[in-house]
């Protein structure tokens, strides 16, 4: 004779409580290894993009420049500024330049590639610059300003960074996972960030602060105005009205 409905169900829903109890653990470590593999090559792009921007007053990122000094022939001053142009182009060896600057014994080219080259008397200075191909496209990709599609694609990202974060807490239980190993490693994660803000006095506490506002490019921190004998700060400057068309 079956047995009644109502008492099956509650028979299938102990059996599958029991069996999410022994085995979420296992799932959790599944989803955490795949959702790890996925995020490789994100994290590896974020990370050396990030250490490139940590240290963008030190180095460019985005470009390896290279200054070379050599003699030549000083170019006559009866020369054409197109002849002048074409025989210091032609020494530098970067092609057809695509803006010339002349006056008297001194010629200054610019190529498209962003090299130039300057001619004084007998002397000719080259700068040359070739993209660090990587570096400048992976800060390209950190900075989402501009780019709508890749802003919700580092979204994501982020998301799956959170879950392997919060999963981890949770994969090893015991004496080797949050109970004790994991509650200290936590707390001496957490040390560094909140030992910085308290040692450092924080955000409040930095009189400049330099925010790049594009890979390479660093705004420089602007003077805050100071106050008048009677202690009123000046309101800055409003900026200027364009001008009205007739």
């Amino acid at each position: 004779m079956p047995e009644p409905a109502a008492t099956r169900e509650p028979v299938v829903g102990a059996a599958l409580t029991a069996v999410v109890k022994k085995r979420w653990r296992a799932w959790l470590r599944a989803l955490h290894r795949d959702i790890g593999y996925l995020a490789v090559g994100f994290t590896v792009l974020y990370a050396l993009s990030g250490i490139a921007m940590n240290h963008i007053d030190d180095w460019d990122p985005n470009f390896h420049a290279t200054e070379v000094t050599t003699k030549i022939t000083p170019v006559a001053d009866e020369l054409s500024d197109s002849d002048a142009a074409n025989q210091v182009a032609e020494a530098a060896g970067l092609g057809a330049p695509s803006d010339i600057y002349r006056a008297g014994d001194e010629v200054r080219l610019s190529f498209a590639n962003g090299s130039k080259a300057t001619a004084i008397g007998d002397t000719l200075t080259i700068q040359t610059r070739r993209d660090r191909l990587f570096f400048r496209v992976a800060d390209w990709l950190h900075a989402t300003r501009g780019k709508q599609a890749w802003k919700y694609i580092a979204d994501a990202y982020a998301v799956l960074l959170l879950y392997l974060a919060i999963s981890g807490i949770f994969m090893i239980k015991g004496r080797l996972g949050l109970r004790w190993r994991g509650a200290a490693l936590m707390a001496i994660g957490l040390s560094a960030p909140i030992g910085y803000i308290v040692l450092s006095g924080g955000p409040g506490a930095q009189s400049t602060e330099r925010v790049a506002t594009r890979p390479g490019e660093v705004d420089q921190p602007t003077a805050s105005p100071k106050p008048s004998g009677d202690g009123i700060t000046p309101l800055p400057p409003e900026p200027d009205e364009p001008a009205k068309r007739n």
